[in-house]
Order: structure tokens, then sequence, then C-alpha cells
């Protein structure tokens, strides 16, 4: 990926340009919902913008700041300040969001956030921030009221000078705190830059202090570093150990390619080599999203680039304890190569990526951030964002000319959450040098009367007492009839763009469905039978869920 105008840059996506769009020319036989862009209505008034080193980034944050359980937003600006946006949504309702005007940052923290995810570092079941920034990253220790206080000094932990554009958490086994995973883009100040002089990423192991308060005074280097934009901790081979998958832009690294990392408890990180199975996959990274399509176990990762995006998938035919993995994304129809509209029949450029089942059809579809780097002329000009909408057949099919999301923007970080409380996941993007959209899921109705595609759960679970109160890790398994979905709870992935929540999940026509967890130990809940249509919360150990009505 180029980000200087000066260079002159051609790739060579021969493959890619004449192979067809396959799911362009397919009709989508899962209802397609309709999406209204409210973000001027709503009060969100936000532009992510900058010089070339925010070409990259533009993520958000969408978690409850104020403890309404109403998911707000944390939005990087780049050079402008980053913004924080209270819910104000009526249930059912158009989006309404306010401004906090003071959320604890000066000008200058404010200034330069690329991204930014949310996590409880410190137990308190109050949600953080950690910002990935041009410069010190930061970790803000919320306060419950959307109010934060800086905490780098209080945890021992040194936010450095690096150029950071990816984030990660998880839990080891036996650790009452977070480990955390940053990683970083081109070093700067190094000779030659930006060209092979991609930084190291860094891992920090908790500590525990004497007052039995969280530390993280020291980081282990992730070396070599290959210009990292997007790092998820997964346990990708049922284990019961995460490891660090890594996605990097292969523009600016020399002999590198895609990562993935053991972190042994107790040990050093090691990356997985070719002796382990791993195969040499060189990408221009942009952002990962997972999901266990079809519940055996072993994830499947979406991985957008320029060109093509890739589905990787365990190999059926290899030894499941190597990580050995073959495409699936064109026999799928996910490639999302070029626009899917419009007459730009160059390669597209993906960035976020996630998957949520948007029309409630049991089905997970998968949604891209799409555009051009800056003005890069190899590559596609208009490139409208993705809605690939799950089919009964396992296929994907685009929708997003159809939704109504393809605006002529360039997108970058994003989220899918249910701002109003109705059970329709609305979608927002942020884009660079443009207004962030924010669209309202209508279903299959109008702005006046919107109208579900089908029945839903939003699931929330937590461990009262217990470190780890969010359950980071967790496994939520919901079947209905004879089918199970499965969705992790997980801390990173996306590009600078995260959420801690409820956790949505489409029923189609079942109007009750049975949730079990596997909690982050291995150990699993029993089934707990719910109705459709509800905000249910689960405790570990507890008989019944409860259930939140959104007034």
């Amino acid at each position: 990926m180029s980000f200087r105008k000066i260079s002159c840059y051609v790739a060579l996506f021969t493959t890619v340009a004449i192979a067809p769009a396959i799911a362009n020319g397919e009709k989508s036989l899962a209802p397609v919902p309709s999406f209204n862009d409210e973000a001027s209505t709503a009060g969100i008034q936000h532009t992510y913008d900058g010089a070339w080193e925010y070409f990259v980034g533009g993520g958000i944050a969408i978690f409850d700041c104020d403890g309404d359980r109403r998911p707000d937003m944390f939005l990087a600006g780049g050079k402008n300040p980053a913004l924080l946006y209270r819910n104000q949504s009526l249930t059912g309702g158009s989006l309404n969001f306010e401004a906090v005007s003071q959320y604890g940052l000066s000008e200058k923290q404010s200034a330069k956030v690329l991204g930014a995810y949310p996590i409880d570092f410190d137990n308190d079941d109050v949600l953080d921030l950690v910002l990935l920034r041009l410069g010190e990253n930061l970790l803000l220790k919320g306060k419950g009221d959307c109010t934060f206080d800086v905490s780098n000094r209080a945890l021992s932990f040194d936010g450095g000078r690096e150029w950071s554009t990816a984030f990660s958490a998880t839990y080891e086994e036996g650790s009452d705190f977070p480990t955390l995973a940053f990683g970083n883009y081109v070093d700067r100040s190094a000779p030659g830059s930006p060209w092979g002089t991609c930084h190291d990423n860094f891992l920090f192991r908790p500590e525990k202090t004497a007052e039995g308060s969280v530390s993280y005074p020291e980081a282990a280097r992730l070396s070599p570093g290959y210009c990292s934009l997007s790092i998820l901790f997964t346990d990708w081979n049922r284990s019961g150990e995460a490891s660090l998958r890594i996605s990097n832009d292969r523009h600016y690294y020399r002999g590198g390619q895609e990562q993935l990392w053991a972190i042994p408890k107790g040990r050093p990180p090691r990356p997985y080599r070719k002796t382990d199975g791993w195969q040499h996959l060189k990408i221009w990274g942009m952002g990962i999203a997972s999901i266990d399509l079809n519940v055996d176990g072993f994830p499947e990762y979406a991985l957008t680039s320029m060109g093509d995006t890739k589905l990787q998938k365990l190999d059926d035919e290899a030894d499941e304890t190597v990580p050995v993995y073959q495409d699936i994304a064109f026999d799928l129809g996910v490639t999302a190569h070029r626009p899917y509209t419009g007459d730009d029949l160059k390669p597209s450029t993906g960035w976020h990526s996630e998957f949520q089942d948007v029309n409630n059809d049991g089905l997970w579809d998968l949604f891209i951030a799409k555009g051009n780097v800056e003005a890069m002329p190899d590559f596609a000009a208009y490139d409208p964002d993705n809605l690939l909408l799950g089919q009964w057949s396992g296929r994907f099919t685009e929708t997003g000319k159809d939704a109504g999301i393809a605006l002529d923007r360039r997108g970058r970080g994003a989220g899918l959450a249910d701002f109003n409380s109705d059970g329709l996941l609305d979608l927002v993007v942020v884009n660079r040098a443009a207004p962030v959209s924010l669209f309202r899921n209508l279903g299959d109705g109008t702005a006046d009367k919107p109208r579900p595609l089908g029945n839903w759960l939003a699931v929330d679970v937590r461990q009262p007492g217990k470190p780890n109160r969010r359950a980071v890790g967790a496994k939520i398994s919901v079947k209905t009839g004879n089918r199970t979905v499965v969705k992790d709870i997980q801390i990173g992935a996306g590009h600078a763009s995260g959420q801690l929540g409820f956790v949505h999940f489409g029923l189609g026509v079942a109007e009750r469905a049975n949730v079990r967890i596997k909690w982050p130990d291995g150990d699993w809940s029993h089934g707990y039978r719910v109705f459709a249509n509800s905000h249910v919360i689960i405790d570990r150990g507890a008989e019944k869920a409860r259930f939140w009505y959104p007034e």
C-alpha cells in the first residue's frame, strides 16, 4: 500500500482483474435490510483526517461509558480531536447522540488518535479505553460517567512514541488481569524510512502490585514486525490458549509475511514458522474478522487487503494441531476484489471487516469498509463498502447497493451495533477526509415505521466477583431447533476499531433459544432457555438469566 503521491506503484492483480465478481451477479435469497444515513440528524459531526500518517487508522470504540447499557461511541480524529458521543437514542426511534465536551483528555492527548478499543483492565466492571496514537498510546480508566483518567503512570505503562495501528487483549491462564498487545506500523525514525523499516510489535504482560492492582512495567518485543494493521488473540486450534494473529501491510516490509505468534503461559512468545506448518502469505493486510462458520470449534478468518479479501479455513486434510490454512473466499463469494457498482473496474481497497447478522436470519453476514488510500490511480476511486449477506447455500451475496450503504467515501474503521435497542444492528463507518456515516437499520420498513426482518437475541455475559468480569475469551452458543451458532467474546481485530457489550444473534423465525456459555477457563454453563427479541444478561453460576428491558 502506498501512502505518498510521489510513489509510482503498479500492483499485479492479473487474476483479480480478470476474475468475475461472483457475488455481483447473484441475487440475495436472504432478505436485504434497508439502511438510512442519520449521521447529521443524530448529532454526529466528525471527520478523521490528516497527513500520510493518517491514511491508515480512523477507528471507533463502541461501548457503554455511563452504565445505561446503551452503546456509546469514541471516534478517532487523526489530526482532529478524538470525540466521545453519548447515546441518547430512544428505543426503536431515530438515532441520537450527544457530544461529551470534557471527557478527561487534554487537547494534546485527544489529537493524533488512530484507533480505540474498550477493555476493563482493572476488573472494576467499568469499561476503560485503549487509545492508539501517533506517539504515546494511552490507557484511560473509565469512571462510569463517560469521563476518564489517563492511567499510564498509575499502571507503570510506557505508551512509547511509535506509530501504533492495532491492538488486542486476552487473559492468559491464571492471570487476574489482561495481557495487552500493540501492533505498530512504520518506524519513521529509522534510516531509509518508510521502506523496509517496520517497527516491532509489543506484548505487555500484567504484573500484580503489592496492593493487588495491575501494572504493565515491561514490554516484550515481537520481532520482527512487518507493519501490522490488525491483530487478534485467537484460540485457533481449540487448545484453550490464545495465539496472536497479525495481519501486515506488505508494501513497506522486506521479507515479511502474515504472522501467528504462540503465547505460551509463563514463557516468551515465539512465531510460528514454516517448520510448524505456517504458510508464507503476503498481502496488504488491513483488517481481521473472525467467526466459526461451521461450528467445528476452529474459527475462520477474513483478511482484508488491496484487491481480494482472503477467507481462511483450517485445512481439512492437515493435522488440526498445525496452522495450515486454505483460502475459501472465492468458493464462498467473498473476495470483494473490485467495486460491485459503478464503472470503476480497478481493484478495491479493504479496511475494517466484521461478521454480524444484520438481517436476523440466523446466518452470519460480512461487512467490509472500503476506500482508496488517498488518490492511488491503480485502485478504484469509487469503492463503496461491502455488505455480503450469508445465504443458506453457505455462500455470500453482495447487497451493499440495495441496502443503501454504497456511498462515495473512503471508509476506514467501523462497527455494527444496536444503537436504539430495537433488535436491528445499525452501522457506523469512520471515513477519511469525510463525515462519519451512521446508518440506522430499518429492516424491511421505513424511517417512520421500521420493521425487523427476523427475531433476535442480545446476550451479555459476566463473571461477578472474579477477574475478567467481562468474560473475554468466552464463547456464546445459541441453539434454535437443530441449528447452533457461536460467537467468541474478543478484544482486537477489525481496523483500529473494537467494541464490548451485548452480543447480537439473529434467530430467524424461532421464538425461543437455548443459550450456553463456554467460560474462559473452558467450563460450560448449563443451558438457559430464553425468549426471542430479548436482551439477556448471564452471570456465571446463576440459575437463571437476567433480562434488561430498555425504556
